[in-house]
């Protein structure tokens, strides 16, 4: 199987687990935070929904966020515009992906902020890492955010305490 399947197939299967979670945020609730220094629910599951969306940025040489000042991150005002943004998100990431080959995944991608390298890993390692690994990382994030809302938890990796069999 070549790189870029098996990227696709580990975000294809991440997604579903992703899109369940965001399907049952709680739109009255996308201001609330459980911390000061944490960020809202409407910025977590923003920041999750647009993750994908780097994808293709990964798969340039680099990426410069000293040349992106005008960034402003996605901030849904509702469920519909959250899920629709990370479906498109989606098929733009795994389409960027789609028929790459192995050579190309292997050469090097940098992460920088101006002059200063923040990072130089090969393509698959940086979308692995960045696209699929902090991706999750923030998934369980949101995870602790809706169990603190008292929203029922979807299956992820196998039963919740919500839904305690296999479905």
């Amino acid at each position: 199987m070549s790189i870029a399947n098996e990227l696709i197939r580990d975000l294809e299967a991440e997604a579903k687990k992703t899109r369940a979670m965001l399907a049952v945020v709680p739109e009255a609730k996308l201001d609330w935070k459980p911390h000061a220094k944490s960020m809202t629910l409407g910025g977590l599951v923003g920041h999750v929904a647009e993750n994908p969306a780097w994808i293709p940025a990964m798969l340039e040489d680099e990426m410069d966020f000293g040349a992106m000042k005008d960034y402003r991150p996605f901030a849904p005002k509702d469920r519909t515009e959250l899920l629709t943004a990370f479906d498109k998100n989606m098929r733009a990431g795994l389409e960027a992906i789609r028929g790459r080959s192995d050579a190309f995944l292997l050469a090097t991608w940098t992460m920088r902020n101006g002059d200063k390298v923040l990072m130089s890993a090969p393509k698959h390692e940086a979308l692995r890492g960045t696209a699929i690994h902090h991706w999750i990382h923030h998934r369980g994030q949101l995870s602790v955010y809706l169990r603190l809302l008292d929203v029922p938890l979807p299956q992820t990796y196998g039963p919740t305490a919500d839904s305690p069999s296999f479905g």
